[in-house]
């Protein structure tokens, strides 16, 4: 299969901003999809609302909506909206975020993740089916609502709104049980990044998720989107430094020291004794160090670094991983028109 190209749609900082110039050229280019984020600053939707409003081709999504953060009909209201004004443009991206955004900015239980995924997941196809008014009766999520402060006044409701049971669904996910949970209910998946030579990291776990879902869904109907982070400079050590500090903040900030996702991934995929450094000193203050710590053969494996040729020649390993089917596109990361122009001339 050949392999697409997506742009990352919003930079994080004290400002919201997005650069249409940039998105519009990579539309120009043939670029399959844009994507938009949120953490605790600016939203998804109201992104991924303005990047459709400004594009005509381009596929837009949300990588990703915090589940935490909305009701599972809240979320579908929004999807199905976007879907009917931008012309099927939309695909809806999900993630459960973790319990230092959860309970320290929504102020939420964090609870059971992946239970509240499968659920959220079940009540928007519920939703956008339209074969019923919704009713769903779960751990996480009771609609109707029932049982202590309810006013006994709430009854099943069917969607105004006719909604696209076609509608594609991805979840972030990079933990073992996170991807079977994708595997099992989602249409495709964001791995935070990943090392197109050790799909086997992956693979055991979504498979997993495909036999639960039955009806032989397989890798051949299902989206693997991983982030990459792409620096065009003649200087490779400088074009890595600027990809370590970013992935020092998540192997070594990102949760707690027993709980954290990101560092998990790091040990699983061959780096376990520079997770481990990575950590200590970044929970030590000492961030610098930490970033140092990364390892080159890591930031290889999971960024495009180098001048035009060398990025050419890492291009490699991912043009072999689409063949095999084990990625579908490639969301860059990168705010350099001269990197948007270079993945499509020889991608696209």
């Amino acid at each position: 299969m050949s392999l697409k190209l997506a742009v990352s749609a919003v930079a994080f900082g004290a400002k919201a901003r997005i650069d249409l110039d940039l998105i519009r050229r990579a539309e120009e280019l043939g670029y399959d999809s844009a994507w938009t984020a949120e953490a605790y600053g600016n939203d998804a939707v109201t992104t991924a609302t303005w990047v459709l409003a400004h594009t005509t081709r381009l596929k837009v999504g949300t990588a990703i909506m915090q589940i935490p953060a909305r009701t599972p009909a809240m979320t579908a209201m929004t999807a199905m909206t976007l879907d009917h004004l931008s012309g099927g443009r939309f695909i809806l991206g999900l993630g459960p975020s973790g319990p230092q955004v959860v309970e320290g900015w929504h102020g939420v239980p964090y609870g059971r993740p992946l239970t509240r995924t499968r659920e959220y997941i079940r009540i928007i196809r519920q939703v956008l089916a339209r074969e019923a008014p919704l009713e769903f009766h779960g751990r996480e999520y009771d609609v109707p609502l029932s049982g202590p402060g309810a006013s006994g006044l709430g009854k099943p409701l069917k969607s105004i709104l006719h909604g696209n049971p076609e509608l594609l669904i991805y979840t972030a996910s990079i933990s073992p049980a996170g991807l079977e949970c994708a595997g099992e209910v989602a249409d495709g998946v964001f791995p935070f990044v990943m090392d197109p030579q050790k799909f086997d990291v992956l693979r055991p776990h979504l498979e997993k998720g495909f036999a639960k879902a039955g009806g032989g869904k397989s890798l051949d109907d299902f989206a693997i989107v991983p982030g990459v982070s792409v620096v065009l400079n003649d200087d490779v050590d400088a074009a890595r430094a600027s990809i370590k500090g970013h992935l020092a903040l998540y192997v070594g900030g990102m949760g707690a020291r027993d709980k954290n996702f990101y560092n998990d991934y790091a040990k699983r995929l061959g780096h376990e004794e520079a997770a481990v450094r990575i950590q200590d000193l970044y929970l030590d203050g000492k961030r610098e160090e930490a970033a140092a710590a990364v390892p080159d053969a890591l930031v290889d494996a999971v960024a495009l670094v180098g001048p035009r040729e060398r990025i050419r020649d890492q291009l490699g390993p991912w043009r072999d991983a689409a063949a095999r089917g084990e990625v579908d596109t490639l969301l860059v990361g990168s705010h350099q028109r001269e990197v948007i122009e270079l993945l499509a001339e020889e991608l696209l």
